[in-house]
């Protein structure tokens, strides 16, 4: 659920909505690590001026955590193409 939230999210924000990729990985079973790829000229557009946007969407992970006891690491790289 989390994963495709941001899969959407991303889409919506960047230029090249093609180039999105979204990994989940589970660390164990209180914490997990979200790592959104796109292109590297989007990477601003996901991290925001100052780092705004990327922590709005920590802000919002974060409502997750009291739902579902996890915690979440969210991190924006360019894709490799």
């Amino acid at each position: 659920m989390i994963d495709q939230f941001f899969y959407e999210f991303a889409r919506l924000l960047v230029d090249n909505p093609e180039s999105v990729k979204v990994e989940k990985k589970d660390i164990d079973d209180t914490f997990c690590e979200i790592t959104i790829f796109a292109n590297k000229g989007d990477t601003g557009k996901l991290i925001g001026k100052d780092g705004k946007m990327i922590n709005s969407l920590k802000t919002i992970i974060s409502g997750c955590k009291a739902k579902d006891g996890k915690s979440y690491r969210v991190s924006v790289k360019a894709n490799d193409e």
